[in-house]
């Protein structure tokens, strides 16, 4: 664990706390890697929808509606862990819930739309509770000044555990193909592979990471779901107050959708518009997986010392660099510029939001203002991926526009960005404190 410097932790941290702590990165990143970019996202449009015209779109829209339910629920999902004390045992329902059905996917085939749309949101329901849980804890491991190395210490880890799923996957898919099996026989296998990672990885944050928060006597006494539903009013009531984490909000709102966009159908653009190949895919992500786990780590050092709202700048201009590459890009070759180009900023950029978000937070709301944080970047995964099926839709099938459009919001992100002051942003977090 030396790659944990004591220095950057909150006084009574121990290492292997943080440790466990990443260890939840790694262990549900082999979710969205293998499910929702590099296998499952490609196999329902090809395999399951039969590559009908409303494929794609039928795809983002299973997406959008758990997402949908991740913004009317998380918010208050939140207050009610801060008020009970309850982020890790939330966490573990979480965690429960989407090893379930990921491991349920396996039986969605050929023709079995309606299923495998089911699974997909509930499984990234409970994928993004979790999330959301897990993020809340960042600001009582990492001292304030240390924030965005500790976040991508995190991230990093995260693309780890990502390529470990994806790299037995690749080996399972070639050998499967190897032998003549067919998509709809190894991709419920890689499933299950996934499932398990996830399972077994986070047994590690279970042991190792604990509650700091306390209990609120109040809201024992008025009962959980009253009091967080008031506390959450109370919070959006005082948003004048959190002027530059409203105005994060709504950056995230649109360069997430962006990169939810990156996620969701890197693999359908790479295999429809390019000519990738199924294992050429999923070599693509697992490179792409690789960068995103050296810009994690190298950039959250980078951004503690040139300030986290750069650093975020500096990834949006990338991204929107990859979106016009993508669209003007006729090979494979030009699509490995434009995949490594996000690789690299899809860590550093979700590094630096999470790190920003955790310091506008008073400590007694974290698991309150990250659900606020989910709140924007899951509408931010409607918008994004529902939007490019529309656009695709509407075009005819032409993906290059909807990739092309997609860079609108990486710029909208950018000038939404220039508003945030983090300085004048901490300081009501720390006054928040103070009244508490």
């Amino acid at each position: 664990m030396a790659i944990f410097s004591q220095d950057a932790l909150n006084p009574g941290v121990r290492k292997r706390e943080v440790f466990g702590w990443a260890m939840y990165d790694f262990a549900n990143s082999g979710y969205t890697t293998v499910v929702i970019t590099a296998v499952f996202a490609a196999y329902f449009v090809g395999g399951i929808a039969g590559n009908a015209p409303w494929a794609t779109f039928a795809w983002t829209a299973a997406l959008s509606v758990s997402y949908a339910i991740v913004m009317l629920t998380m918010p208050s999902l939140g207050a009610y862990a801060d008020l009970r004390a309850a982020k890790k045992r939330l966490l573990a329902l979480a965690t429960g819930g989407c090893v379930v059905t990921t491991a349920a996917l396996a039986l969605a085939g050929p023709g079995s739309v309606a299923l495998a749309m089911l699974l997909v949101i509930l499984s990234n329901t409970f994928y993004s509770w979790g999330e959301s849980l897990t993020a809340a804890f960042l600001p009582e491991l990492a001292r304030p000044e240390a924030m965005g190395r500790v976040s991508g210490w995190g991230w990093g880890f995260g693309y780890l555990g990502g390529m470990l799923a994806l790299g037995l996957c690749l080996g399972f898919v070639i050998w499967a193909q190897g032998q003549g099996i067919k998509a709809d026989i190894f991709v419920p296998v890689t499933m299950l592979i996934t499932a398990v990672i996830y399972g077994l990885a986070s047994l590690a944050t279970f042991r190792w990471l604990g509650e700091r928060a306390q209990p609120n006597p109040g809201a024992l006494r008025e009962g959980g779901l009253r009091a967080s539903m008031a506390r959450l009013k109370q919070t959006f009531g005082e948003a004048r107050r959190y002027t530059d984490f409203m105005w994060l909000l709504a950056c995230a709102v649109a360069y997430q959708g962006g990169v939810a966009v990156a996620i969701a159908l890197a693999a359908i653009y790479a295999e429809q518009v390019i000519g990738f190949k199924q294992q050429e895919t999923m070599v693509l992500i697992f490179v792409l997986n690789l960068a995103a786990a050296g810009g994690a780590f190298g950039w959250g050092y980078f951004q503690d010392r040139i300030g986290h709202k750069i650093a975020l700048g500096i990834t949006l201009v990338g991204w929107i660099a990859t979106c016009v590459i993508a669209a003007l890009t006729t090979t494979k070759g030009g699509f490995w510029y434009a995949a490594t180009i996000a690789g690299l900023c899809m860590g550093s950029s979700q590094s630096a939001g999470r790190a920003l978000a955790g310091m506008f937070a008073p400590q007694r709301q974290l698991a309150e203002f990250y659900g606020l944080w989910t709140f924007a970047i899951r509408l931010a995964s409607i918008i994004g991926p529902l939007s490019y099926g529309a656009i695709t839709w509407m075009t005819g099938g032409n993906q290059r526009t909807a990739i092309l459009s997609t860079a609108v919001l990486f710029v909208l992100g950018l000038l939404l960005l220039t508003r945030v002051n983090v300085g004048r942003g901490r300081e009501v977090a720390l006054a928040a404190d103070a009244r508490a």
